[in-house]
């Protein structure tokens, strides 16, 4: 038994409500369970150096979580000057997943800038930042679109995550923290709406897996990412 009660291959309440903030030409708040994620979708007339004047837009992405995202108080970054190793890697994991489903060309030369600000955490932040932060993009390109600013639309295919792990020796699909922090294997599946892969996280934390298992894990990711590009595809209709 899930300490939430739920079976092997059932996801957390999914909600995202779009709009929430007034500035943002994107935005969202996912809430996975009890991890809230609140997403926003920037857009600027202007590219970094490296890709200046070859026409092509980009997709980046900043990751934060509030200090009290958890259950004890977390220091600010800020406060000490640098980013923390583990917020540095998962933005740049959220930036290249977003930019696998975006025809750069199509965006032309601008660039968007994805914020995902963890409100609440219980497990699966950075799936969660994905997922909305897919949102909240696809609200901003719907504006680009609406202008007339760009031709045809850039986003190709919706972009998701989830997590999957093996709990108490069975495989299991949307790690909660209970689960996250005992589990004997943990992975990130990050897959594209038409069920390709764009990045696969595995790990053995405290056991090793099978060829077999990890077939079991990609199953509940495929199912999950399902469930969760539905529920983008409702919140942008």
């Amino acid at each position: 038994m899930r300490p939430s009660g739920r079976d092997l291959s059932d996801m957390r309440a999914v909600s995202i409500e779009t709009g929430v903030t007034k500035h943002a030409e994107g935005s969202c708040m996912i809430r996975i369970g009890d991890t809230h994620v609140l997403c926003t979708a920037t857009i600027e007339d202007r590219v970094p150096p490296f890709i200046k004047g070859s026409g092509l837009g980009w997709v980046t992405a900043e990751y934060g979580m509030l200090p009290r995202a958890t259950n004890t108080r977390m220091r600010r970054e800020a406060a000490s000057g640098k980013q923390g190793g583990r917020t540095v890697e998962i933005q740049r994991l959220i930036g290249r997943a977003l930019r696998a489903g975006v025809d750069r060309v199509a965006l032309g030369e601008r660039q968007i800038t994805v914020d995902c600000d963890v409100i609440q955490a219980d497990g699966g932040t950075r799936c969660a930042s994905i997922t909305g932060g897919w949102v909240a993009l696809r609200l901003a390109v719907n504006k680009l679109m609406k202008a007339g600013d760009v031709l045809s639309d850039p986003l190709v295919d919706p972009v998701a995550a989830v997590s999957c792990g093996i709990y108490a020796g069975q495989p299991v699909l949307d790690l909660d923290y209970p689960e996250d922090s005992e589990a004997g294997v943990d992975g990130n599946f990050i897959m594209t709406g038409s069920g390709k892969l764009i990045e696969v996280q595995m790990s053995a934390e405290g056991s090793v897996f099978s060829r077999d298992q990890m077939g079991q894990l990609m199953d509940l990711a495929e199912k999950g990412v399902t469930e969760l590009v539905a529920a983008q595809q409702a919140a942008t209709a």
